[in-house]
């Protein structure tokens, strides 16, 4: 690993940049996060605005020649912030950055946190975007997931920004959860429809190492669903939204017609992005940078003048695996004339390879040279992707 240096941020890209804000915020931690987090203590939130603002203005020229085309602040919870911390940060980032050709603004929220106010300020500040963390219409799964909210308060959060003119909301819904049915499941995608945001993500649910949802499932206090439950959820989940006019256009992602999230966009294109705060993550020059995950020594660190991204050192292997992974998600695929021109012989040759048998299969369908996974793909998409990566 090694600091980034100002003197690599002077070179020109011709691209539409994004910019990431993390907020790591939390009432509370929900038992599947592995995000990093810390509790809302207020003078801590004041000192991470100003060190936000800060680093900004100390990274500016990461983007130089870059047009911003999106903002998103996640977390965390970034609905979390006051009213004041929010506008001094969008102003800060203002002052640094233009926002004259941004198209798309997001902000996360809890369902708990949205009000008439709060609506009212995202208009105010821009914010042209939201994406709120529902993951089940069912209390009891919210319950058990420690979310702040119940589904009523979902339904009526969506009321007041669809009303307030937050005309674009997408929501998040998470299946394959401990004790779920797929009729519990149906519950959950049929209010969605009601509602008909336009844009939905759709996330099996995981258990990573660390979680208090890991520790249930070690201690055997939970059972993990089954596969082929997941499955079946999946397939229901796809036939339900494009019923509905849903474009499934990356694998946990289904958006109504122009409205695909921009912003997520550019990390499956490998566009550049800015990320600022504790733990964010960067992608500028083709290399990507990441921030420390301890949010008083960003704070230190900052307001001492200092840059904390730190680069990631990839080899060809690496960008290639990395790049396979990527385009195989969405549905524009992956090209493997662009493969040959961009890693060489060697990686070209072993894609040609390996993708044969999942093309018989059914599990990859190509025209000319792009290959995409099929819906059956789709679902057992770790394992093809696994194989068709080079280390």
């Amino acid at each position: 690993m090694r600091p980034i240096h100002n003197a690599m941020c002077r070179a020109q890209y011709l691209f539409m940049a994004g910019i990431y804000i993390h907020i790591p915020f939390c009432k509370k931690k929900c038992i599947y996060c592995d995000f990093y987090s810390i509790a809302a203590n207020p003078a801590v939130v004041d000192e991470y605005v100003s060190a936000l603002c800060r680093e900004a203005e100390l990274r500016k020229e990461e983007l130089t020649g870059d047009s911003v085309r999106t903002v998103y602040l996640g977390g965390g919870t970034p609905s979390l912030l006051s009213a004041q911390h929010l506008e001094r940060l969008t102003d800060g980032l203002r002052k640094v950055f233009d926002f004259g050709g941004v198209e798309e603004f997001t902000i996360e929220v809890n369902p708990d946190d949205v009000s008439e106010e709060l609506v009212g300020l995202f208009s105010r500040l821009g914010i042209n975007r939201v994406s709120m963390g529902v993951q089940s219409f069912v209390d009891e799964e919210l319950k058990f997931l420690n979310r702040r909210h119940d589904a009523a308060q979902a339904i009526r959060a969506y009321g007041l920004m669809t009303s307030g003119g937050i005309g674009n909301v997408s929501i998040d819904l998470i299946y394959g959860i401990p004790g779920q049915t797929l009729h519990s499941w149906q519950q959950s995608l049929d209010q969605a429809m009601q509602m008909q945001p336009k844009h939905i993500s759709c996330y099996n649910l995981t258990y990573e190492e660390g979680t208090r949802l890991y520790r249930l499932l070690e201690k055997g206090n939970i059972r993990e669903v089954h596969d082929e439950e997941c499955i079946a959820m999946y397939e229901q989940m796809i036939d339900v939204l494009a019923s509905h006019g849903y474009e499934h256009y990356e694998i946990s992602n289904f958006a109504l017609p122009g409205y695909h999230s921009r912003h997520n966009s550019s990390y499956w294109d490998k566009s550049p992005y800015l990320g600022l705060g504790a733990s964010a993550h960067s992608y500028v020059g083709g290399t990507r940078y990441y921030n420390t995950s301890n949010a008083r020594a960003y704070i230190s660190e900052i307001g001492q003048g200092r840059i904390v991204a730190e680069a990631e050192e990839e080899s060809v292997s690496e960008r290639y695996d990395e790049e396979v992974l990527l385009r195989l998600r969405t549905n524009r695929g992956i090209d493997a004339a662009m493969l040959r021109d961009t890693y060489g012989e060697p990686y070209y040759s072993h894609f040609m390879s390996e993708v044969r048998q999942f093309v018989a299969s059914g599990l990859i369908e190509n025209t000319g040279s792009v290959y995409r996974l099929s819906r059956k793909g789709v679902m057992l998409s770790d394992m093809v992707i696994r194989e068709l990566m080079y280390v």
